[in-house]
């Protein structure tokens, strides 16, 4: 559930299907949120024992990414569950065709501290976020920092950066957690610009 305040329709849009996702190109939209329940595909990687899985953080080809993400997962400790694997390269396929790129950066990684406490926009065109275990990534409106709103698990975000636009509307952080004993799992993906890809 999304708690809080209602933003400006013309600055978020909320829907419960992937094409949400490709409304973030339009000029006065900050953050596409898509609705859903995490798949139980994604739920097998939640219950995975933190203690023998390691961090993902990789470039990916979009054309390559099934075989690619399959052997991450499996090097990370995860296994390399057919339908895991499907689950992400979908979102990725889906993140891809919104920013038109043929390279992204993904990363699955463990976060038992308060990581990225302060509200901020990352200095991407844009990130999608996606919590598999634990509080969600929350979010304001730029300005208005006593209205917080919460993802949750299985919700998919994305979110305009600096790079797109000089100061985004709309902010987000890692929830507080240090010293609760609580732990998250959150899947990152990032475009990778093609001179950067090619090693320029």
């Amino acid at each position: 559930m999304i708690v809080g305040f209602m933003p400006r329709q013309d600055e978020v849009v909320i829907g419960n299907g992937p094409d949400t996702l490709a409304q973030i190109t339009r000029p006065g939209v900050h953050l596409a949120i898509w609705r859903r329940t995490l798949p139980a595909s994604l739920a097998m990687l939640a219950a995975c024992d933190p203690a023998y899985t390691d961090d993902i953080d990789a470039e990916v080809a979009v054309a390559h990414g099934g075989p690619q993400i399959g052997a991450l997962l499996d090097e990370a400790g995860y296994g390399s569950s057919t339908a895991a694997v499907a689950e992400l390269s979908s979102l990725i396929a889906t993140f891809a065709q919104v920013m038109t790129c043929a390279m992204v950066r993904l990363r699955l990684e463990v976060i038992e501290t308060d990581a990225c406490r302060r509200f901020h926009a990352d200095h991407v065109t844009a990130r999608l976020l996606l919590t598999l275990a634990g509080r969600g990534t929350q979010w304001i409106r730029a300005g208005e920092t006593q209205q917080v709103s919460q993802l949750d698990p299985g919700d998919v975000a994305l979110f305009k950066g600096r790079r797109w636009v000089e100061e985004p509307a709309i902010l987000h952080r890692s929830p507080p957690i240090a010293g609760t004993g609580a732990r998250r799992l959150l899947f990152v993906v990032d475009p990778v610009p093609m001179a950067v890809a090619r090693g320029g």
